[in-house]
């Protein structure tokens, strides 16, 4: 089908919708990175080919006497990660969600929840003894507030038409018939939306920047280059709601009088890339990208281009000369990427939820926009929450939403009732937030006051067995391997930091080196070249400050209260428990255990490599940690 005209595209939204109508069912196979690595493809195909196989049912849309129309469809990221495959039947305006679906579960959802009305308890969300049969009913959905992610979970993330049923492209349709670019670019400046990178720049006054440069020549950049660990919001957009980023984006190119957009894509992202490359190619078929757009003088073409998996790439310089061909490495600023940025025209470069917001701005309007989230950080937020949590997964809540809110009501609390620690907030350029901040509002001002930052949306939250400084070691392990090297205070400060923690969880280190740490944190962050290595040292900086008590008893008193640090870590063998069965000892590899059969054995600390095989073999939890 070719949409050329505004008129086209709604009749195309008319037949699509009547096309949803017609299902007596849909079968809605989650098909996000996450549900894919627990079987869901395999789900997919058992429910069509049970569908197709069964007397009476069609999968496909057409005119039909007495036959049952079943859809079944692949879609995005359904938000509650751990709890996959995850699927949802549709019957109208009712949906059911099921949890951690089995091959050997699906003909008993198809011949009772999709051919008849059963709800299948078992398979159902279940949260202190009671079962939620809808997803919007289910605490850790329900209390979130979702704009970028509203679509997500909901229909076919790889079809066109499922889109413009969804309302799909009638904000572009609105800038391209009923709006300026001045507007456009207005209409964002007022709405107040930050970049929802990291660093919180202002899209409106952005984009308002490369509109008014005398260079002719614009390009619209994404930055699909996920690099935090733990982090997956980004790459949940653009495999469940492609089409969205990409209409995003057009409206920027509209704005800003760009002719030619890169979606800058990790290659980690298999699933991400492969339904971008359909999108595009959809819309190219179409006519809804390419030149003449809707009948219309906007032309606009897109490339997607793979990262190597480099960190730095994040920085929008790095990620720019990437594109070009060249080493991922930042630059010295100004001039900065709205004046020359990509191939050194002006540059409009958001990330993937910075884009996806634009659509629903454009159709509702500024005001809308501005009456979420607080005042200096207008919207919603995406985060990924991970950790030790009762509710991993993928959430969007309005700017201002606290820690407590986000842990306690729809993370449903601690692991095994642990007690609430810390939380590492904006990956490996953030910093950690602990008890007392469970209160502080989640924006991007509010936050830098206590030294951590928004980042892209990463949160992992820490229980009382986690050893903060091992955490420390960790993310700056992470952010040192990760340095391009061009500059010295990133390359060697970062390299000597971790050097220093290191040395601290190996039992060797000195009082000295909370000082020097510190020190070596701070240069580090008012001379490193980029903001990436300005944030290296944030979770160092932030434990120290918030812990400093557990680093002084790491160095002062060789003990890691968390029983983490391996080398602090001293096995015992409790007499109470021990049978004298002895394999403890066969399992020891350096011959550390000592002792006579049918009594207790002796483990010798001098000899002792900590390596817990004797915990592991012990049948009667006779062996433990003393710190």
């Amino acid at each position: 089908m070719t949409i050329d005209s505004r008129e086209k595209l709604i009749d195309i939204r008319n037949e699509e919708q009547e096309k949803i109508a017609s299902c007596d069912c849909r079968i809605l196979v989650c098909s996000g990175t996450g549900c894919i690595a627990t079987g869901s493809e395999k789900i997919y195909e058992k429910f069509l080919e049970i569908a197709k196989d069964a007397p009476g049912v069609s999968v496909t849309f057409a005119p039909h006497d007495g036959e049952k129309h079943v859809g079944v469809k692949k879609t995005g990221c359904q938000g509650v990660c751990e709890l996959g495959p995850l699927v949802r039947i549709q019957k109208g305006d009712q949906v059911v969600q099921y949890t951690k679906v089995q091959i050997q579960d699906c003909q008993e959802i198809f011949d009772r929840t999709v051919m008849g009305n059963e709800v299948l308890e078992h398979l159902l969300y279940k949260k202190a003894g009671k079962s939620y049969v809808s997803p919007s009913e289910i605490p850790f959905i329900a209390k979130q507030t979702r704009i970028v992610l509203k679509n997500c979970g909901t229909f076919d993330a790889e079809s066109l038409g499922e889109y413009i049923a969804s309302g799909g492209f009638a904000a572009l349709t609105k800038a391209l018939f009923e709006q300026s670019p001045a507007d456009i670019v207005d209409t964002i400046e007022k709405s107040g939306i930050r970049g929802r990178g990291g660093g919180g720049f202002p899209a409106g006054k952005k984009w308002k920047q490369v509109a008014r440069q005398p260079e002719k020549i614009r390009y619209v950049v994404c930055n699909g280059d996920e690099g935090d660990p733990g982090a997956f919001m980004d790459g949940s957009v653009m495999e469940g709601d492609p089409y969205r980023l990409i209409e995003g984006m057009m409206l920027a190119a509209y704005a800003v009088s760009a002719q030619d957009g890169y979606i800058y894509v990790r290659a980690e992202y298999p699933n991400s890339v492969a339904r971008l490359k359909k999108a595009i190619a959809i819309l190219e078929e179409t006519g809804l990208l390419g030149d003449h757009i809707l009948g219309t003088n906007f032309c606009f073409h897109m490339h997607i281009n793979r990262g190597a998996g480099a960190f730095v790439c994040g920085e929008g310089s790095a990620l720019t000369a990437s594109i070009e061909g060249n080493r991922g490495m930042p630059r010295v600023k100004p001039p900065r990427t709205v004046e020359k940025g990509l191939w050194e025209k002006p540059t409009v470069l958001n990330n993937v939820e910075t884009f996806a917001n634009v659509p629903e701005i454009i159709l509702n309007g500024w005001e809308w926009y501005r009456s979420i989230g607080t005042e200096g950080s207008p919207g919603t937020k995406t985060f990924s929450l991970t950790g030790s949590i009762e509710n991993t997964g993928l959430i969007e809540v309005p700017m201002g939403t606290t820690l407590r809110e986000i842990i306690f009501d729809i993370g449903g609390g601690l692991k095994d009732g642990a007690k609430f620690k810390a939380v590492q907030i904006g990956g490996p350029s953030g910093g950690c937030l602990t008890e007392k901040h469970l209160d502080v509002p989640l924006d991007f001002d509010s936050v830098k006051k206590y030294g951590a930052i928004v980042g892209s949306g990463g949160l992992v939250v820490m229980d009382e067995h986690t050893c903060m400084v091992e955490v420390a070691r960790f993310f700056m392990s992470f952010t040192q391997r990760e340095s391009c090297g061009k500059c010295v205070p990133c390359r060697e400060g970062t390299k000597r930091m971790l050097e220093i923690l290191e040395r601290i969880v190996a039992g060797k280190g000195e009082m000295e080196d909370i000082d020097e740490l510190t020190e070596l944190g701070n240069m580090i962050k008012s001379m490193a070249l980029c903001g990436l290595g300005k944030s290296a040292p944030l979770p160092v900086l932030s434990t120290i400050r918030e812990f400093r008590e557990e680093y002084e008893e790491h160095i002062r008193d060789k003990k890691c209260r968390a029983k983490v640090c391996q080398a602090m870590r001293r096995f015992v063998i409790n007499p109470e428990y021990c049978k004298g069965c002895g394999k403890c000892a066969k399992n020891c590899p350096v011959g550390a255990i000592t002792g006579v059969r049918k009594e207790c054995y002796h483990i010798d600390p001098a000899i002792c490599i900590k390596c817990g095989a004797c915990k592991e073999n012990c049948a009667f939890d006779a062996v433990y940690v003393e710190a």
